[in-house]
């Protein structure tokens, strides 16, 4: 396996490169940005679509996709042929959190590596012992006579992730946004929306938020669950046992029709059909680095008339607290909204995250994080109307 010092390059022996970037984060706490850039010969994107982060997971050329991400681990898969010509460079980046004199650098991180999976892996151990910077561009991908190699920079960068991304030519829009004046008759191609940096938490102080259509449709919306993986004690003698978190969701549609989406009882749903929302996959430990996935459908949206999502545990963890849990919403051309399952009752193992309802048309998102012993319970307390019987996964 390559090791790569500071400047160094190495070939590229495939076109589909997997890139992960992994953070020890030692003393920082918040989110690390990560992003990626897809570069022409200078150094610049060609409009903000070549800007990979997670308000925008994959570039507008399909070549970068940000394909996971948690706490201590980024992951972007390439797909090098389906560059175009234009595309000289491929660049990855990370931002700590934080603003002001006490904002943290990257010296507090306890590690940071670049690493390239492929037929035979690269890793680029980036060298933080004093960084003044908060900002860094960590490797790049180019192309050197019809080839693609991989380049270690670890570069520091002053300022956030908007001056860092406002460097590789990305527009950013400020946050929030002024309401738009009306339009002046023009026969000129109106600019391009600029991109927005923003991360929504909905918290007790705002815990509502309005999503619009984009281009008439919300397209296919995700709503993910992420958790720790770390295995909790189970008492002086019980040994460990890995977190078992589960995503799911109540759901009316507009005829009426009322069910549930979740593991339990393999209740997978459906995309392409009613009810339009579907569970992607069932994570048992946490071990997996995007956790679990609901889809849905949103050119079915007049369809559905609410949503109530939920995390359950279905075993392995005392309390709330050991989850470090949250779930976020991704809708296209929107922020993601983050709600973090906050202030839990270790004696119930039921958590109604988060309700979703059709408001004319539009999306309205409301943070809950209400606690209760089981399905009936949060059936009731939400007037669902289901009935439930116990059931197991196999």
């Amino acid at each position: 396996m390559p090791i790569l010092q500071k400047g160094a390059n190495a070939p590229l022996a495939t076109q589909t490169p997997v890139v992960r970037i992994q953070i020890g984060r030692g003393a920082i706490i918040g989110d690390i940005d990560v992003s990626a850039y897809v570069l022409g010969e200078n150094g610049k994107v060609s409009g903000d679509p070549d800007m990979v982060f997670y308000g925008q997971r994959q570039s507008g050329d399909g070549s970068v996709l940000l394909d996971s991400a948690s706490d201590t681990e980024t992951v972007f898969a390439l797909n090098l042929a389906a560059t175009p010509a234009r595309v000289q460079r491929i660049a990855f980046a990370a931002t700590v959190p934080g603003a002001g004199a006490d904002r943290p650098t990257f010296a507090k991180a306890a590690s940071v590596a670049l690493r390239i999976d492929g037929a035979d892996p690269i890793v680029f151990p980036v060298p933080i012992e004093g960084a003044i910077e908060t900002s860094m561009i960590l490797g790049e991908i180019y192309r050197r006579a019809g080839a693609w190699k991989i380049r270690a920079v670890g570069q520091g960068f002053a300022g956030g992730l908007k001056p860092l991304a406002e460097s590789f030519g990305i527009v950013i829009a400020d946050d929030p946004a002024p309401p738009p004046a009306a339009p002046a008759p023009t026969s000129a191609p109106a600019p391009a929306p600029a991109v927005s940096l923003s991360k929504i938490t909905l918290s007790k102080a705002q815990p509502k938020i309005d999503l619009t259509k984009k281009d008439g449709a919300f397209g296919e919306i995700k709503i993910n669950l992420n958790w720790s993986a770390a295995p909790v004690k189970r008492g002086f003698f019980g040994g460990s046992r890995s977190i078992d978190l589960d995503l799911g969701c109540l759901y009316e549609l507009r005829d009426g029709t009322k069910s549930g989406v979740q593991a339990l009882g393999d209740m997978l749903g459906s995309f392409g059909s009613a009810p339009y929302i579907e569970l992607s996959g069932d994570d048992r430990s946490g071990a997996v680095t995007e956790g679990e996935w609901l889809r849905v459908n949103g050119a079915r949206w007049n369809d559905i008339k609410r949503l109530l999502l939920f995390a359950f545990i279905y075993e392995g963890a005392p309390n709330w607290a050991a989850t470090d849990a949250r779930i976020t919403l991704h809708a296209p051309k929107s922020p993601p909204v983050e709600i973090r399952l906050e202030e839990g009752d270790s004696r119930k193992n039921m958590c109604a995250v988060a309700l979703i309802e059709n408001i004319g048309g539009e999306m309205r998102v409301s943070r809950e994080v209400r606690y209760f012993s089981g399905h009936a319970e949060m059936d009731s307390a939400f007037n669902w109307g289901l009935r439930w019987v116990a059931g197991s996964k196999d």
